[in-house]
């Protein structure tokens, strides 16, 4: 009897090591069929939305709210009643003007529509509101519905074999009556605003090396922003582009990692003093890293482009690219007309969490009238930099960090706090001029990494996910995650001069839409059980809040629609990496009629 269970058990992980096999080598495939059934197992039984908010003891009145007037920088609004860019403002600073809601009606919100795509994807578009209709995206298609009702003006599909198994389309531009969109093939698509008829395309990332362009775009000065994603394949570099609005021309390109030879130019290159210096690698361990795949910020009176950096490649593994890697982990300023190199903040010294600085930063002038860049990366933390003097004003930790110093070895697990898919992933902070508060939803969900052999890491093929976790479940590539439940949520206040928190929410899932702050005194924001909050700006506490769908891990925008004041949520997250439910993409309107 004790042999035949050794010859079972023998024969179990034969059979598991052949379907792990196959897994790796039809990696897209296969989570695409495994990944629904596994969501679906581990969302049974999912909790209700909880939240709590506690109150900083002693802090210290914010200006009042006359003497806190937007200065030009927190109201680079080219339409105060509409959201015509990811982030709202160029600036990226999500504060909306309007005030019809207020912290004395906003009990009384409803949704008033839903509109249906009847997709299972990974829904993380922003949301945009330009006159009379209401634009986002999922991987395939783009939409535009009415922003009052939910009917739709129209909807393009797009057929095409994608770069990667993550469903995602982070949204879409505006400019000038058209539309701009990156594709999980490497393209940018731009589209008639009216009609969504294709206007023309550009490629600017190869698939064939699993390099997509999933970022929502930015457009300014008859230009459009994005960059490539794919830096955790190995091989794949990240580099940012400026496209013509018009056309489709690339007008310049920019490698945000040290060009090699060999490496294509498919545009102008803007000019650049990064070299080779600051990665120590081997043959067999080609520079990787530092694409972008959120979106991105511009000061429009400067003329400047701030770029968040991916994190390099291997993720766990610094001992194949010795050096501090510029300029992943870091904001890179360029000339927004030319490419040119201006300066950079190295955010994350030495990453080997996999914590990417994605999320657009803000740009913002405070009460105290400083220039500051406030942004939240992956690594738990809220940043402040005097724009004047690049000079750090704090570093806030504003989820869980722990044993974020541990060095990773082969063979030994290490676990540490953020996880490798969290604090702040794709959606930065908001800013409330109003309050002079900054606020930033994080999540709190560890990882445990057990680093492979420096043979395994070199033997990974090109265009393969390379990662360095050891674990045979290919699920888990960029680490084990703590069991479904072992996790919470973050909403952190923070004085923008001052970096201390004013007031904290915690909820029971993590948090990774878009921060929504109003003049009406509300921040809106959802969470990955699909809860939906309106909170006071002064203290935090809950005006309202349900479940009013799957997972919310995209856009929170509000406009106006005709007379009325309406907020805009997309839900229904489904993929891989997170465990939600398993429901389709909808956008919800609400409203307090």
């Amino acid at each position: 009897m004790g042999r035949s269970m050794k010859f079972i058990a023998g024969g179990v992980l034969i059979v598991a090591a052949i379907a792990a096999a196959a897994i790796y080598a039809y990696w897209n495939e296969s989570v695409q069929i495994v990944s629904m059934g596994v969501n679906y197992i581990r969302y049974m039984g999912a909790p209700a939305g909880t939240i709590s908010t506690e109150v900083a003891a002693g802090f210290k009145q914010p200006l009042p709210t006359s003497q806190n007037a937007p200065a030009s920088a927190n109201d680079a609004d080219p339409g105060r009643d509409d959201w015509p860019s990811y982030n709202k403002t160029l600036t990226s600073n999500r504060f909306s003007p309007l005030n019809q809601i207020t912290a004395a009606n906003a009990g009384n919100l409803k949704i008033l529509c839903t509109y249906d795509t009847g997709q299972y994807t990974g829904f993380t578009s922003g949301l945009l509101k330009v006159g009379g209709a209401l634009i986002f995206t999922t991987e395939y298609d783009i939409f535009s519905i009415d922003p009052n009702d939910c009917s739709q003006n129209w909807r393009t599909h797009e057929d095409y074999q994608a770069a990667t198994p993550q469903g995602v389309s982070r949204g879409a531009a505006y400019l000038d009556g058209a539309l701009f969109r990156g594709t999980q093939d490497g393209r940018v698509l731009a589209y008639d605003f009216k009609t969504g008829k294709r206007l023309w395309e550009t490629a600017i990332a190869d698939p064939k090396k699993g390099e997509s362009a999933p970022a929502a775009p930015i457009a300014w000065n008859g230009l459009v922003f994005i960059g490539n994603a794919g830096g955790d394949l190995k091989g794949v570099k990240g580099r940012m582009y400026a496209l013509d609005a018009k056309t489709g021309q690339i007008v310049w390109e920019f490698y945000l990692v040290p060009k090699t030879p060999g490496d294509v130019e498919r545009g102008p290159q803007g000019k650049s003093s990064l070299d080779d210096s600051t990665w120590l690698t081997t043959p067999d361990s080609p520079i990787t890293g530092g694409a972008t795949w959120t979106s991105y910020t511009l000061d429009p009176e400067n003329g400047l482009l701030y770029v968040p950096g991916g994190n390099p490649a291997p993720d766990f593994a610094t001992g194949m690219r010795e050096g501090s890697n510029l300029y992943t982990g870091s904001v890179i300023v360029l000339d927004a007309k030319t490419g040119n190199y201006q300066t950079h903040y190295k955010i994350v010294p030495k990453d080997w969490h996999d914590w990417d600085v994605s999320g657009a930063p803000v740009l913002i002038k405070t009460a105290a009238g400083k220039s500051v860049m406030v942004l939240a990366p992956k690594d738990g933390h809220l940043y402040g930099f005097d724009l004047a003097t690049q000079a750090l004003l704090y570093r806030e930790p504003v989820t869980k960090v722990e044993n974020a110093d541990a060095e990773f070895a082969a063979g030994q697990p290490v676990h540490f706090c953020p996880g490798s898919i969290g604090g702040a992933e794709w959606n930065g902070p908001g800013y409330d001029p109003s309050n002079n508060l900054v606020m930033i939803g994080e999540v709190e969900w560890c990882t445990t990494v057990t680093l492979q052999k420096q043979e395994q890491l070199k033997a990974a093929k090109l265009g393969q996910p390379w990662a360095g976790e050891a674990s045979i479940n290919p699920f888990n590539v960029w680490g084990k995650q703590d069991p479904f439940g072992q996790w919470a949520g973050w909403v952190y206040a923070i004085d923008a001069d001052s970096g201390q928190w004013r007031w904290r929410a915690k909820t029971n899932y993590p948090v990774q839409s878009g921060m929504t702050p109003t003049a009406g005194g509300i921040v809106f924001f959802g969470d990955m059980g699909g809860n939906f909050y309106a909170l006071d700006t002064k203290d935090g506490h809950k005006l309202w809040g349900r479940k009013i769908g799957g997972a919310v891990g995209g856009g929170v925008i509000t406009y106006m629609a005709g007379q009325s004041q309406r907020v805009a949520v997309a839900t229904g997250l489904t993929e891989i990496l997170w465990p939600t439910e398993i429901t389709t993409a909808k956008v919800s309107i609400l409203g307090v009629d």
